[in-house]
């Protein structure tokens, strides 16, 4: 392909420069008026085709003189092609420029307005220096200029563009300025055409402002611009001005805006009841795509919009609610600050607000069924919002609302009160007093909806301080009955349990895991401290109670033992015979009683630091329990004061005083209280037994020595010889002294080794 330029003198038509195309034969002649735009041409079809051959125009030489008419001739032909020499050419004084110049910034503006975020309607600084070099050269008048200016921004801000209010602001109160003849250089005309386009301009913006101060959440979406709706609300008292300098009454003003802020309360609750409807839609579309076909699913959302169902539309209710809570706390985040001026305006604006709502709320809540608790989650989410909003707390809608649900609340504690009273005595009837928690089954249950009862209630956080005080002291009243019904019921159980225990008196007794439970249940209802305090006494007079039945128990275990021992008391009956068969090793020894007993106090101490929740108790427990044991062996020693111990009693009552020490010990009872006066009377009384049984029966005692301490290693051995070589010392020392007394003890009435320990017992224990 070839392409060739024709000179511009050529004799051609079409055109002032010429080139062609040249392809196997076939030749294309091209026109064009401008000498570049035909080199653009060439270039562009050069570069099309590929070819290697760069075409080139002719080099004509040209003077200085027509190279400068060319140019001129150029930019006159280019002129002539876009139409322009007309204008050039003509006669400035014979066009209207007003015209001119309002087409030419209304062309500008929506140029402009291509970037809307970026300009809000203000020219850019090249655009204004072309619009004021237009007036200054053709006499465009100011007034005139804003008042077109005002006239198209109007016109984009009617179809929702966003304009600066501060811009509008500008040129408004300079045409105001100049129709009021208010004109601080004190120089102001307009025509009668400019005045009439004034009015209808005041007008329009008047009717505007309105209608974006009563869709302030849209036309100022968030806030944004920032300051636009401050703006806005200025400019409406500049506009309701009657001239420049008399401003608007502040009641105009005031009532001006409530009606919009009014307006704006319908408007807002329309949208958003619309939003909640369109979102429930499109949840109930999405679970229906996956079973039915688009058209099924059309007819049945049709019949559920029409016949819905009364829970279906209580949790469109609950929604509704939550969209309007965040409505309201976005126009306090976004807007308070613009209506700053007007804030009991906006207040009553939110209380127009919740009275659209409150409407389909009573609806909705009237056509539930009696008895349902579901609509509580409505007065919770609508109070938790209005009772931290100082200016809606007890206004006319939360009123409203404490009125709606007060009935519904005291009727739900009417029916939870029946409802755990007969849970409570079926449970009791069919109650196996099984550990669960820190009580039992029923037990559990009750102090569970108790606690969820006064949850519930100190949730609501109900707004009457009266009313809330009322709920709060009935539900700790019938919290108090019922938990004193449980403590009842309880401790009854408790001694049924203890009645039927009392026939098992061996050592083989162990505190039945049932009755451990119910002292849990008595404990855990003494935390509930929140409750009244005739429950505290009740519970304190019951673990009494329990705690005493459970020593006296215990201690009965003691006492058959201590009677096993009394048949071996000196005078008695079967006491001869008895300690013929212990001497020949056919009985038990009285070791074996001692650790029987001592195997049933520990299975028993085990048993309730086990199942028993309150260690404090527990202590208290084994404090006392170890006072009565250690108080019934000194009184029943007391009893044979002249009397010596059989060496079988001695063996049984040595074990279980030195185990119960160590034992009591390690579960935590002080050494106060472990080693008191009565067990050291106790232990006195026992030494000196173990004397004078040594005297008597040193192999027997060295027997029990070997006992205590099993040969087995060289170490227990050697421990062994030194006690015997000490016992042997012990019992010398012994011997001396009752040889020194023989004269004293042919005085004393036949009482037995018994009454002399007795007459001798301070001599023994400093000895």
């Amino acid at each position: 392909m070839e392409e060739k330029i024709f000179s511009p003198g050529s004799d051609l038509e079409g055109g002032r420069f010429f080139f062609n195309a040249v392809k196997e034969g076939d030749s294309v002649l091209f026109a064009s008026d401008d000498e570049n735009e035909s080199h653009l041409w060439v270039m562009a079809m050069y570069r099309a085709t590929g070819q290697s051959h760069k075409p080139t125009p002719l080099i004509q030489p040209q003077t200085s003189k027509n190279s400068t008419i060319s140019r001129l001739q150029g930019d006159a032909d280019r002129a002539r092609k876009h139409g322009m020499d007309e204008f050039i050419s003509a006669d400035p004084c014979k066009f209207n420029h007003h015209t001119l110049f309002r087409t030419l910034q209304t062309t500008t503006l929506d140029y402009r307005l291509n970037d809307p975020y970026c300009s809000l309607g203000w020219f850019s600084p090249g655009q204004a220096f072309l619009l004021d070099e237009y007036c200054a050269r053709y006499g465009v008048r100011s007034c005139f200029r804003h008042l077109c200016y005002l006239h198209d921004l109007l016109d984009r801000a009617e179809k929702s563009i966003m304009i600066d209010p501060t811009l509008i602001h500008y040129s408004y109160a300079f045409c105001a300025s100049h129709v009021h003849g208010n004109r601080p250089d004190g120089i102001g005309t307009v025509t009668v055409e400019e005045k009439d386009l004034f009015a209808e301009i005041k007008e329009r913006l008047r009717i505007l402002l309105e209608n974006q101060i009563t869709h302030f959440r849209y036309c100022f979406p968030f806030g944004r611009p920032e300051g636009a709706l401050k703006a806005t609300l200025s400019l409406l008292e500049r506009v309701l001005m009657k001239d420049v300098m008399t401003p608007a009454p502040p009641e105009e003003v005031r009532g001006v805006i409530k009606k919009c802020l009014e307006n704006a309360a319908l408007v807002n609750y329309t949208r958003i009841s619309e939003q909640a409807k369109i979102e429930g839609t499109e949840a109930a579309k999405q679970q229906q795509q996956q079973q039915q076909q688009q058209q099924m699913q059309e007819e049945q959302e049709s019949e559920m919009d029409e016949n819905a169902s009364p829970s279906k539309k209580l949790e469109d209710l609950i929604h509704l609610a939550e969209l309007c809570v965040d409505l309201l706390q976005q126009n306090n985040e976004n807007y308070a600050e613009a209506f700053a001026w007007f804030s009991d305006l906006l207040v009553e604006h939110a209380e127009i607000f919740w009275s659209l709502f409150a409407v389909d709320m009573d609806t909705v809540l009237a056509e539930q069924p009696p008895d349902t608790w579901d609509s509580f989650p409505v007065f919770q989410v609508l109070n938790d919002y209005l009772r931290v909003d100082e200016n809606l707390c007890g206004g006319r809608f939360h009123q409203h609302l404490r009125d709606t649900f007060a009935p519904q609340v005291v009727r739900y504690v009417d029916l939870m009160e029946s409802s755990i009273a007969q849970s409570l005595h079926k449970g009791y009837e069919k109650e196996r007093w099984e550990l669960k928690g820190h009580g039992c089954i029923t037990s559990e249950d009750l102090f569970w909806k108790l606690d969820a009862l006064q949850s519930f209630i100190r949730d609501l956080h109900w707004p009457d301080e009266v009313f809330g005080k009322h709920l709060e002291q009935r539900l700790k009243l019938m919290a108090c009955d019922m938990i004193e019904s449980c403590i009842n019921r309880t401790l009854q159980a408790f001694q049924q349990w203890q009645k039927k225990g009392s026939k098992w008196t061996s050592t083989d007794y162990i505190v039945p895991s049932e009755m451990c439970a119910m002292i849990n249940v008595v404990l855990e209802a003494k935390n509930q401290h929140q409750y009244h305090a005739k429950i505290d006494e009740l519970v304190d007079k019951s673990l009494n109670q329990m705690m005493t039945g459970l020593i006296t128990k215990l201690t009965s275990i003691l006492e058959l033992t201590l009677n096993k021992l009394s048949r071996y008391d000196e005078g008695s009956l079967l006491a001869p015979i008895l300690s013929l068969t212990y001497k020949q090793g056919v009985s038990s020894s009285g070791k074996e009683v001692g650790l029987a007993y001592i195997n049933f106090a520990r299975n028993s101490m085990e048993q309730l630091r086990q199942k028993v929740t309150d260690e404090l108790w527990v202590l208290s427990l084994f404090e006392d329990w170890y006072a009565a044991q250690i108080s019934m062996i000194c009184t029943w020693l007391s009893e044979r004061l002249d009397h010596g111990l059989h060496s079988f009693q001695l063996a049984a009552l040595s074990h279980i005083a030195k185990k119960l020490y160590s034992d009591f010990e390690l579960q935590g009872i002080e050494e106060e209280k472990l080693n008191s006066k009565t067990y050291q009377t106790v232990t006195s009384r026992l030494q000196l037994e173990e004397a004078t049984a040594a005297v008597n029966d040193p192999s027997h005692r060295e027997k029990d020595d070997a006992e205590d301490y099993p040969e087995g290693e060289d170490g227990a051995k050697g421990r062994t010889v030194m006690r015997e070589e000490g016992a042997e010392g012990y019992v010398s020392s012994i011997k001396n002294v009752t040889q020194n007394m023989v004269g004293r003890i042919s005085n004393l009435s036949r009482g037995g080794l018994g009454g002399l320990a007795n007459k001798f017992s301070g001599g023994f224990l400093n000895f």
